[in-house]
């Protein structure tokens, strides 16, 4: 189970939950819809009655009609004496996990949120050739990663006033891989990982994988209730945490300096070890202080800090980091010999070459993302009003809401367009998710008012036949 909500924070989830109709059919519908979008986490137990009517000011007559509508409908199962607790109708789990592969590729794909190299990438690769010759008279096996990239990974984390040695470095084959490491070692099957709803999908691939349990915590729409996941951190006691600080994905959102300041000690409280993934951390598009790193506040080597160059630099180039305490950079470094034994040489070598010209790529980098942004918010302002789009002040995407729980219908409806997007679904759990879509604007600019058109095209499609509603189920393509 995932822990328990109190009547207040329920309340405060639901805001102005009032609407047409009897108050106990609008309580059931916000409490459905916080649920199918993702925002109250499934198998969380709900405060009883009396406390709910009294954090609202209504009558626990009301709360207990709606909570039988919510019983009939699925989305709550009780046990009489022990609670109640939130879960969706059998008809709309669906598998999220796996890899999302669609027939054929259309002509605009907009489902990899990612950039092509930049133009240097190429003299970095040529100097990295020129010194390779350096290393092959040894075995080249480096389980840890080279010195010369390791320090040049530390001094990054010094620049932001995160004192690194190198030996804190262990350097992967790109950011999953980092993941897998600290799960492997962190979080053997069976034990409970919390992570935010929504999330990056292929970190719910590799959770589940290991046949862990999955505890979601569920976003609002501003981000973090700090409240909310201290509290599912003592309550739920995970073994390890995956969150997202840095410009998440797929949301944008930016942790505020103050939960930053609270996670680790009450991980360190829980029994909890935290990783941290910094994908977007060197993305900020509106010159906006990036709040220090969340392993600042670490005092018990609680945080596991993961990051690489997929996003600044290219996603061909397999490189990724973990900064931890220096003995359990050792401990992954005997996890990662059963897994691969070490990293490419040559990749490392040109990503030493490409962290020296980091001011000068990223630079560009932000100033092409922001440009990219600003042009397919106003695109899909302006052809598809009906949407809601928050300006995400980092990162490479959108996170649109949709009018109406159509997003995995939309994606199929969207290939036949020639447009290939990421459903809502891909990002949560079980089919939650089905009201929001992840927009990269990785594309050029004219690439994606064209598809956004595209979109909006598909969308009027839909709308041709009978548009479905939250009861109806929606397959992942």
């Amino acid at each position: 189970m995932g822990g328990t909500i109190r009547g207040v924070q329920l309340a405060r989830l639901l805001g102005a939950w009032r609407g047409r109709g009897p108050e106990y059919a609008a309580l059931a519908a916000s409490v459905r819809g916080l649920l199918t979008d993702g925002r109250l986490a499934l198998g969380v137990r709900l405060p009883a009655e009396r406390e709910l009517a009294e954090a609202l000011g209504i009558s626990r007559t009301t709360v207990s009609a709606a909570y039988r509508v919510l019983r009939e409908s699925g989305h709550l199962v009780s046990r009489r004496g022990a609670g109640s607790w939130t879960a969706l109708p059998a008809n709309r789990r669906v598998a999220t996990s796996g890899v999302w592969t669609p027939a054929g590729v259309p002509e605009l794909d907009l489902s990899c949120a990612a950039l092509p190299a930049p133009p240097v990438l190429a003299d970095a690769a040529a100097e990295a050739v020129a010194e390779l010759p350096r290393y092959l008279s040894t075995a080249g096996y480096h389980p840890t990663g080279l010195p010369a990239l390791r320090e040049a990974v530390a001094a990054m984390f010094r620049d932001r006033g995160l004192p690194t040695s190198p030996d804190q470095i262990m350097i992967t084959n790109g950011v999953q891989h980092a993941l897998d490491l600290t799960l492997r070692l962190l979080a053997p099957p069976g034990h409970s990982v919390l992570v935010e709803v929504p999330t990056y999908p292929n970190a719910l691939v590799g959770i589940s994988a290991g046949r862990r349990r999955v505890v979601p915590h569920g976003l609002t729409d501003d981000g973090w209730d700090d409240d909310l996941l201290l509290t599912a951190l003592r309550q739920t006691r995970p073994r390890l945490a995956y969150l997202i600080p840095e410009f998440h994905n797929p949301t944008g959102h930016l942790m505020p300096l103050g939960l930053r300041e609270a996670l680790p000690g009450a991980a360190h409280a829980a029994g909890t070890d935290l990783v941290i993934d910094e994908t977007f951390v060197d993305l900020p598009l509106d010159g906006q202080p990036v709040p220090p790193p969340v392993a600042c506040f670490d005092r018990h080597a609680r945080v596991f800090t993961v990051g690489g160059m997929s996003k600044p630099f290219w996603g061909g180039l397999r490189i990724g980091w973990i900064r931890t305490a220096a003995p359990l950079v050792q401990r992954l470094a005997a996890v990662r010999v059963g897994v691969d034994m070490a990293g490419p040489v040559l990749d490392q070598l040109v990503a030493v070459r490409m962290l020296a010209r980091a001011a000068e790529v990223v630079a560009h980098r932000r100033a092409e993302l922001r440009a990219r942004r600003d042009t397919l918010v106003a695109a899909v302002r302006r052809e598809l009003p009906e949407w809601r789009v928050r300006v995400p002040t980092g990162g490479v995407s959108l996170w649109a809401e949709l009018d109406a729980p159509v997003s995995s219908a939309l994606a199929r409806t969207a290939e036949r367009r020639g447009v290939r997007i990421a459903p809502g679904p891909r990002f949560g759990l079980d089919g939650t998710m089905e009201r929001f879509l992840r927009l990269p604007y990785t594309l050029p600019e004219a690439d994606l008012v064209d598809a956004v058109s595209r979109l909006a095209a598909a969308r009027a499609d839909l709308d041709e036949g009978a548009r479905p509603t939250w009861s109806e189920p929606a397959l992942v393509a």
